[in-house]
């Protein structure tokens, strides 16, 4: 495991996933150096900003979708600006080996780590080169295809069984855990069909009758934290979630450190701490696990928004969280079925009870692959919450044409070529290439201007950091039109679906204003109705307030073009007929008037 430097000084805290200094002393020794080596980095992320917002289209807007530089010249300037970005080659060389899809599609609405590789799982697609660095051999079993069936278990029973797993399952826990650092003589793993299901069985699965409270840090709407929260106030916890101050939607301190203080000195309850926010970007300090820890509540992380190699870090293996959450999906851009991963550290089985509620929630078992004319595709489009019933996950088991898999050697080695291409890449090289990509298309939308210029409206608006070395690679964001009225975020999915990309929605949530920001409430909230979400919130009969906006989650596969053509698309907002001429054309396409 890399040990990363220190990113801030002792009375702050990194976001990037490493601790602050004073728990570096457990690595190195010696004020000097470390001052020296924090001041450093301070330089590095301070020259990184300012080298992209003063060199990215300096002095320029565009109010003219007509206008915009070519691909070539944007990368040239680009590769100019971030020359670092020419140290990732290998994701470009991975991506035209192994997912040759995404040549034509840019995939920006998934979210989940991808198992597979889109050649291993179309074994007529281009195989990958003699360069990859991923072998190819006899000893695993290809192509993959393995199926998934639900089970009725409880968690307790499920975990306190041990690893009986059959074979197939065994070996793709171990791979996963392999994947992810996670020990497994510290942390037993159970699937369940879908993130929504996982926090649901751990919120019925939790001792809320004596740990009384459930306290999440999101910024967004999400059905599975809802669910999760609905389980445990039925079951009388008391629900809280963290703040985020307008405009910048950080974490509100104070009040999330009043809401995390322990004044009895009991056990506090369950403290869910996402690390990266799917929709906004913005990261937060590991810091707060460990200040949950240290008020009595034991920590669930939310894992399925970070990147390939994020968990890998000291931060993780220095807190070692009670639960961690990861979902899985088959081919990023492609299928987006899959199934969710909920580590349970062993030292914390004791405390989970068992309910026969939770015996009907999702737990699955990964079987072998029944007969190919068994299997059927989904090719629809994913989000982080809502993943689509559990139809049949492929994997790795060798085939004939039409005969049933039912053997399976005991030592067999499971070939995830998704998970392993992320694995040879690395945490550094993933980080730096998308702090490139995603600071560039930030400041591009932003430099899009309605007409005249001098006195224009901006075309999109951001929420959430900007232009930030430690940002996390997602963004939401909203389009604006010359009269300064928002265009519907589903109509531009929509639109954006017919330019082959897919992009996904989100709804922010828990925004708190300050006093000098009053003013703005009404114009920027949004009403939302949603029983469910009122029954949680408290508010039955009332509306949810926040805002609906366009998300961009990018991956580790998503390369420079990705951003232009994104960029290209939104600017085509500019043209003030542009809405009214895509429904023309899709009536006169399909003969039919378009919903919107």
């Amino acid at each position: 495991m890399e040990v990363q430097a220190p990113c801030k000084e002792i009375s702050e805290v990194c976001t990037s996933g490493c601790f602050p200094v004073p728990l570096i002393n457990l690595f190195e020794s010696g004020n000097t150096k470390r001052r020296a080596r924090a001041t450093s980095t301070r330089t590095t992320r301070s020259n990184f900003v300012k080298s992209s917002t003063g060199s990215v289209f300096l002095n320029t807007h565009f109010t003219n979708h007509e206008s915009l530089p070519s691909l070539a010249e944007a990368f040239h300037s680009f590769i100019t600006i971030y020359p670092e970005y020419g140290e990732t080659q290998r994701a470009d060389h991975i991506r035209g080996n192994e997912f040759s899809h995404l040549s034509s599609h840019v995939c920006l609405d998934y979210t989940g780590f991808s198992l597979f590789s889109y050649a291993q799982m179309h074994p007529s697609a281009p195989s990958p080169s003699s360069s990859s660095s991923i072998p190819s051999t006899s000893s695993h079993l290809q192509p993959p295809f393995f199926s998934i069936s639900y089970k009725s278990a409880s968690l307790s029973s499920q975990l306190r069984r041990g690893n009986q797993d059959i074979d197939l399952e065994s070996a793709i826990r171990q791979k996963i855990m392999h994947f992810f650092n996670i020990l497994d003589d510290e942390y037993c793993m159970v699937c369940t069909a879908n993130r929504t299901a996982a926090f649901r069985l751990l919120a019925e699965s939790y001792p809320f009758h004596s740990n009384k409270r459930l306290l999440g840090v999101y910024d967004y709407e999400s059905e599975a934290v809802n669910a999760m929260a609905e389980s445990a106030q039925r079951r009388g916890a008391k629900v809280m979630s963290a703040s985020f101050s307008w405009p910048s939607l950080r974490i509100h301190s104070a009040s999330l450190k009043e809401k995390l203080r322990n004044r009895k000195k009991k056990r506090s309850g369950l403290f869910v701490f996402p690390v990266q926010s799917a929709i906004t970007g913005a990261r937060y300090p590991y810091l707060w696990m460990n200040l949950a820890k240290g008020n009595g509540w034991q920590v669930a992380l939310d894992a399925c928004a970070l990147g390939p190699k994020d968990l890998d870090t000291l931060a993780i293996s220095l807190l070692r969280p009670d639960f961690i959450v990861c979902s899985f999906i088959k081919v990023l851009g492609e299928n987006p079925s899959g199934f969710a991963g909920l580590f349970v550290k062993k030292s914390s089985i004791a405390t989970l009870q068992s309910s026969t509620i939770a015996r009907s929630i999702g737990v699955v078992s990964i079987d072998p692959a029944r007969m190919l004319s068994q299997l059927d595709d989904d090719f629809s489009a994913t989000n982080l919450d809502a993943e689509p019933s559990i139809t049949e996950l492929d994997h790795s088991v060798r085939y004939g044409k039409d005969a049933e898999v039912s053997v399976i050697d005991e030592k067999m080695e499971i070939l995830c070529r998704g998970l392993d291409h992320a694995d040879s890449l690395g945490l550094m090289l993933i980080n730096n290439r998308l702090r490139c990509i995603t600071n560039w298309l930030i400041i591009a939308l932003m430099k899009l201007q309605h007409p005249p210029s001098e006195t224009g409206r901006p075309l999109v608006k951001i929420y959430g950091p900007r232009v930030k070395f430690d940002r996390g690679p997602a963004l939401a964001f909203n389009i604006f039109d010359w009269k300064g009225e928002k265009v519907k975020p589903v109509l531009v999915q929509k639109l954006a679906d017919r330019s082959n990309i897919s992009l996904g929605r989100g709804f922010l949530s828990n925004i708190r204003f300050a006093d000098e920001y009053e003013t703005e409430k009404d114009e920027v909230l949004e009403g939302r109705r949603s029983p469910c979400e009122m029954k949680v919130a408290g508010k039955r009969g009332k509306e949810m307030c926040g805002i609906n906006v366009v998300n961009a989650s990018l991956s580790f596969l998503t390369n420079f073009e990705d951003a232009y053509r994104l960029w290209i698309f939104v600017a085509k907002f500019l043209d003030a007929d542009f809405v009214d001429k895509e429904k023309w054309r899709y009536i006169n396409l399909n003969q039919k008037m378009v919903a919107v």
